[in-house]
């Protein structure tokens, strides 16, 4: 059992359910396991997506077929192998890293889940990547530092279609989103990026709360519904 990130009397409960759902629809194998344990040897921080969340994000692109994803926060490449496997051939997917240690870790992971063929890892500061990126994506993960998702959100949408779908994890903090006077620059980062989809009218969304191993977190997913207004 991962320590949860937000700690409660029923993360065991919570842990024992995602084991069980783990166990019969989103089993481990032999690159996933490797990629969890290279990136506990390695030192880095334990903020995987759980198993049946990478499931999630495989099925979303399945679902929709999406051929280009954007991936925001590699770490260390576990959420990267889920969505990865999940493309169809030719399907291509950008993962944007920020520290070089954990981006040496992931692409090591990507290259013994054999889908390097698949991904490409840039190294950098998102908000310096992101404006070099060729568009449109099909979906686009945003799983990195929470006070700047504001920011990610308006790249997001200039380097989408009609019909990307954008994903957002990491938005209940514990419950904190719900605290308009948190001082958690995090929390406040979360509370802008949800009040922009909110507004937003190309954005159709909504928000989901979670538990499980991780704790009490959960994500926000949008559709982008319409095309950016053209200026004549």
């Amino acid at each position: 059992m991962r320590i949860p990130d937000y700690p409660s009397a029923d993360a065991e409960k919570w842990s024992a359910v995602d084991e069980y759902f783990s166990h019969l629809l989103a089993p481990a194998d032999a690159g996933l396991e490797a990629a969890l344990q290279a990136n506990a040897r390695a030192g880095l921080p334990a903020h995987d997506v759980s198993a049946p969340q990478g499931k999630m994000l495989a099925l979303f692109i399945r679902m929709q077929q999406a051929k280009r994803v954007l991936e925001i926060g590699t770490l260390g490449g576990y959420s990267t192998i889920w969505m990865a496997r999940a493309l169809p051939a030719g399907g291509q997917l950008i993962s944007i890293e920020a520290e070089p240690r954990h981006a040496e870790v992931a692409v090591k992971n990507i290259a013994n889940a054999g889908v390097s063929d698949r991904v490409e890892v840039h190294v950098g500061a998102a908000l310096d990547v992101l404006p070099t990126l060729k568009a449109p994506f099909d979906l686009i993960f945003i799983d990195a530092d929470k006070k700047n998702n504001p920011h990610y959100l308006q790249w997001a949408l200039r380097l989408s279609h009609t019909g990307t779908v954008i994903i957002a994890d990491n938005i209940v903090r514990g419950g904190a989103v719900a605290d308009a006077d948190s001082a958690d620059p995090n929390v406040a980062g979360v509370r802008e990026f949800l009040r922009m989809v909110a507004e937003n009218p190309r954005l159709d969304a909504t928000a989901i709360q979670t538990t499980g191993e991780k704790g009490w977190d959960g994500f926000a997913m949008a559709v982008v519904i319409a095309e950016p207004p053209h200026i004549s």
